[in-house]
């Protein structure tokens, strides 16, 4: 004979005492000590009895109640134990709720090691940062579509389009990475949103560089305070300027600068340190800027850490010039192909790009030392104001 349900009537629920009052069905009524209430469903599965919260009286009504009930003696008559199956309905749940900003904030951890100086700097997390999570941030990952990330990013998307292309491939790294996590996630979320917003009508503009005719007279022009001695010493090595304006005196030995393989741009491989020969005029200048070495940097700034490339910028600003102190780098590679038979991967070695692809790169295991010794030797003999016509290198600088 079935048992009978729908014992209870919501009108007799506030006045119950205290104890246990079952409506039927598996679903009771508890009145504590406290005078507090709450339901609870009583079930049996693989021969033991549990039971099963299902919220507080008056917060969940009698009505409610009995419906709750009935879910999930539903899934107790598949088989499967009720409070597991709810727990791993809520953990499935939680999964798909993770907000964007902290599956960005665990993707930026994860990738760390492979930038620069562990991504202090900011310039991976930025464009997140600024032009995504102030509208995403908050919105659980699996929800966010093209439309959210068209809408998101179009502001931008002609008017700062490199920012907005970082942004978006920072985005794309997410959603892989909260795929990985085993987040529910449109994966082709941010190629449909560049279909959406049209290709970007900007152009990228190139960093003003002065010409290497002029690099002599700019040379000679400049003095021995630490901004105008990191000035020659970058012109005089063709480096970028964060290693340079980083440099230590460990990293010095005679004639041989070794930069630190995490402080190289583009290098993936961190523990491949890069080394910089330094022609005579350069060993000079550090020599000028050791004078100046605070807590073994050799070019500090003037209260704290080390002179800015916002610094050097100002100062050649402040001389009205539009060059800015990055473009010495094209200055130089200008200079090597319309003045010398440099041989291609000498060059590129010398501003420190990677040449070759992986498999010769596995075979080829010289940085042309020597060969770019001879030929900053010569960029330093130019600099320093010998205007020169055809430079033939020697065989082994080819």
């Amino acid at each position: 004979m079935a048992r009978p349900k729908h014992k209870l009537t919501a009108a007799e629920l506030k006045a119950k005492p205290e104890g246990k009052f079952s409506d039927g069905g598996g679903l009771w009524f508890h009145r504590r000590k406290d005078g507090g209430a709450q339901w609870f469903l009583r079930y049996t599965i693989f021969s033991r009895r549990h039971e099963m919260g299902l919220g507080p009286f008056p917060d969940v009504s009698l009505k409610e109640a009995r419906l709750e009930a009935e879910r999930w003696q539903a899934v107790v008559r598949e088989g499967k134990d009720a409070i597991k199956e709810r727990e791993r309905q809520r953990r499935e749940a939680e999964q798909n709720l993770h907000i964007l900003r902290d599956v960005a904030l665990d993707a930026f951890e994860s990738r760390k090691a492979e930038l620069k100086g562990d991504g202090k700097a900011g310039r991976w997390f930025t464009p997140l940062e600024l032009h995504v999570l102030p509208k995403l941030g908050k919105m659980p990952v699996s929800q966010i579509d093209q439309r959210d990330i068209r809408d998101t990013l179009s502001p931008i998307w002609h008017s700062k389009a490199d920012t907005a292309r970082k942004a978006m491939n920072r985005l794309s790294i997410v959603m892989r990475h909260a795929a990985a996590l085993g987040l529910d996630v449109d994966l082709q979320a941010t190629d449909k949103a560049k279909a959406l917003l049209g290709k970007q009508r900007h152009k990228a503009k190139n960093i003003p560089a002065l010409h290497w005719k002029d690099v002599p007279d700019f040379y000679q022009s400049l003095g021995e305070t630490v901004t105008e001695l990191a000035l020659r010493l970058l012109i005089l090595t063709a480096v970028r300027s964060a290693p340079l304006r980083f440099c230590h005196v460990d990293q010095l030995d005679g004639d041989v600068w070794t930069i630190p393989g995490e402080a190289m741009k583009g290098r993936r491989d961190a523990t491949n340190d890069f080394r910089v020969p330094l022609s005579g005029e350069a060993q000079r200048v550090v020599e000028l800027a050791l004078r100046h070495e605070r807590n073994g940097y050799l070019f500090p700034s003037v209260r704290k850490g080390v002179v800015s490339d916002a610094t050097m910028s100002r100062y050649m600003e402040r001389r009205q010039m539009p060059e800015r102190p990055h473009g010495f780098r094209s200055s130089f590679r200008d200079w090597v192909a319309e003045t010398t038979n440099t041989n291609h991967d000498v060059a590129e070695t010398a501003l420190g790009h990677v040449t070759g692809g992986a498999v010769e790169r596995t075979y080829r295991r010289t940085d042309f030392l020597e060969q770019r010794r001879a030929l900053m030797e010569r960029w330093a003999t130019h600099s320093i104001g010998s205007h020169g016509e055809m430079v033939r290198l020697v065989d082994g600088a080819r």
